[in-house]
């Protein structure tokens, strides 16, 4: 039965309700962000992104109930926290049509893509609401990389948020031996907002903010300028892009519609409930991923959902601080570490080439078969190590430590062919595989894989860049002149036998 209440009751809120906006409109004129990750604080001066009149009124609402002592209605599902957050203009034309007719037919891609998304939405939620951004940007994912922090493109982005390396480094992703933080759920997460924050700063408008996240802020910015010396509007739809940027952001669009109606597009969205999915937990000893999944409860392909970033079975407590494990699991391994405190918790350990060795007298010096050394280091067939390149080794003798700060943020590994090769770059043509590419060329799949940092099964498109190595060809000795005048002698004897 609905309450009754007397309208003088009502007075004191509407008071309160006013008040708080003026409190809110005051916070929003500051132009001071403090933007925080784990193990680093950044402070940036920057213009707050407006918010929508919905949102100025769902904050006041909010604000208002916890001054009065009133529980706000709980949101049981992320996807309509996502909606109640969506706040960029709407995008409308037929290619925007086109990608909604793509997803709605392929309703098995569209709910495996939705599933995969499930330990990471909730963050990227939290992080967009905490800096006032729109929540359509948390679809994003899903038009970069499905939602799959180990996607790597035939341009060598990698991560869910699809970073270039050069990017990654001007927004402080690590890239060593070790890790990857362009594949890391909060670093790539902090460092693709930040960007985007950027853009939409540059341009004040959050589809060229798109654009330019797809095509570069230089291209965007030489797109604008062009129109703007032909009298043309400079606009999303009014600008010249290549086919990829036109169709980026009408994507974005289109899984925006239909995560707002999926009843609309017959699409069925998983059940996502809006809770944290996982836990940071502090890591200060070594350990191999083996004993913390073991420790955990938990799969290694759960772990590895959630820790992208890891190259190798060990995790470096001096570059790899913390973990991330799901919310239930997180407690779990506390308690079982607490157990493990007097026990060895790494098996494996980084060891420094002191000068160019073979693969065999490596394993000879650390005491390692020569495959497993391989195995452990992804190191192809007749390569060599150089000298100052890092290995993750067994820890056995002298090689039972911890790894150093310092190496576990500086590691790389650097090989070099055994024998005198010559680089090639080659291209795939159509329908090539690494296979038939690599039959066609005369090496084996594995080298050209390892050559250019792909998985054996990889897509090739046609026209892609491709690294080889291949020995040096004897050069062909010039004929002499005996030799000459012979075969001369012989070519008279064959005409006159004619």
């Amino acid at each position: 039965m609905p309450v009754r209440l007397n309208p003088d009751s009502l007075r004191p809120l509407k008071i309160l309700l006013i008040s708080v906006t003026i409190a809110i409109l005051a916070g929003c004129a500051s132009t001071t962000q403090i933007t925080t990750a784990p193990a680093r604080i950044e402070v940036k001066e920057t213009a707050p992104v407006p918010m929508t009149p919905s949102q100025m009124e769902a904050a006041v609402r909010l604000r208002a109930q916890s001054q009065l002592g009133l529980k706000a209605p709980e949101q049981q599902d992320i996807w309509e926290r996502i909606r109640q957050g969506f706040s960029m203009p709407d995008l409308v034309n037929d290619r925007v049509k086109s990608r909604e007719t793509w997803y709605a037919s392929r309703p098995d891609y569209m709910l495996r893509m939705t599933e995969r998304s499930r330990p990471y939405l909730f963050h990227i939620v939290e992080e967009l609401e905490r800096r006032q951004m729109p929540t359509e940007l948390a679809l994003l994912p899903f038009v970069e990389s499905a939602f799959n922090p180990q996607a790597v493109s035939s341009a060598k982005a990698a991560g869910m948020w699809q970073f270039m390396p050069a990017t990654g480094r001007t927004f402080d992703l690590k890239q060593n031996l070790f890790m990857d933080e362009r594949r890391d759920v909060l670093e790539s997460t902090r460092a693709a907002l930040d960007y985007l924050q950027k853009l939409y700063g540059m341009f004040d408008d959050w589809h060229l903010a798109l654009a330019a996240y797809n095509w570069g802020e230089g291209n965007v910015g030489r797109a604008i300028a062009r129109n703007k010396a032909r009298g043309k509007p400079t606009d999303y739809d009014s600008l010249t892009m290549p086919e990829e940027t036109r169709y980026y952001v009408p994507k974005l669009q289109a899984l925006k519609n239909i995560i707002a109606n999926p009843e609309v597009y017959s699409a069925e969205l998983p059940e996502i409930k809006n809770h944290p999915y996982f836990k940071s937990v502090s890591i200060e000893r070594d350990i191999d991923v083996n004993l913390a999944t073991r420790l955990a409860g938990i799969s290694t392909e759960d772990f590895k959902a959630l820790n992208p970033s890891l190259k190798h079975p060990v995790i470096l407590a001096a570059g790899t601080p913390q973990i991330l494990l799901p919310w239930d699991n997180a407690d779990t391994f506390v308690r079982n570490l607490d157990q493990h405190a007097n026990r060895k918790l790494a098996s494996w350990t980084a060891w420094v080439a002191p000068r160019n060795m073979k693969v065999e007298d490596v394993a000879k010096e650390v005491g390692m078969q020569a495959g497993d050394l391989r195995q452990a280091n992804n190191i192809p067939p007749r390569m060599l190590v150089r000298a100052g390149s890092t290995l993750v080794v067994l820890r056995k003798g002298e090689l039972d430590n911890d790894v150093s700060e310092h190496l576990a943020e500086t590691a790389q590994l650097s090989l070099m062919p055994e024998v005198a090769l010559r680089k090639i770059i080659v291209r795939a043509r159509k329908g090539d595989t690494l296979t038939r590419l690599a039959a066609r060329h005369g090496v084996s799949t594995s080298n050209l894989a390892a050559w250019n940092n792909m998985n054996a099964g990889a897509r090739l498109s046609s026209g892609q860049r491709l690294t080889l190595y291949a020995p040096y060809r004897a050069a062909k000795k010039a004929p002499t002149r005996s030799s000459t005048r012979v075969a001369s002698t012989s070519k008279s004897r064959n005409k006159r036998k004619k």
